[in-house]
């Protein structure tokens, strides 16, 4: 019986509480503000003043660039920016490919022409493998 008692009790005051909690109104959560959308596109701010009286506080109180900055700055472009410099460094490096020499002693082709002893270089694997960009290549 004690325990049926306090289940009642216990939705009774998740009730109460989901009641309290739908008690507050829309405006009161979310307050409308002084201006309309269209005067806050035409630059009105929440603040009574405009966005533009804003953007010229703002101004006046950034410094200016140094030499340093500009020319950090134009550094910067350029490096993400595509030059004949950057086309032809190599975004993708090439894998190590170690070259094989073979030596061919002198010999007969085709039984009776002589062909003297040479070295021919061929590379280890038959593809070209290339490293994904910031993949190290490098010995560690």
């Amino acid at each position: 019986m004690t325990q049926n008692l306090n289940c009642k009790m216990l939705a009774a005051l998740c009730f109460v509480v989901l009641l309290v909690g739908c008690s507050t109104s829309k405006e009161e959560m979310l307050p409308t503000g002084e201006h309309t959308m269209l005067e806050l596109w035409n630059g009105a701010d929440g603040e009574g003043g405009t966005t533009r009286q804003s953007a010229v506080a703002r101004d006046t109180l950034r410094r200016p660039l140094t030499d340093d900055e500009h020319r950090k700055g134009t550094q910067d472009d350029r490096s993400y920016s595509r030059s004949q410099e950057s086309e032809i460094s190599q975004q993708f490096s090439r894998l190590p490919n170690p070259d094989m020499v073979m030596y061919l002693y002198p010999h007969l082709a085709g039984g009776n022409t002589p062909v003297p002893g040479y070295s021919t270089v061929f590379p280890f694997y038959s593809q070209t493998q290339y490293a994904m960009p910031g993949e190290r290549t490098e010995a560690l």
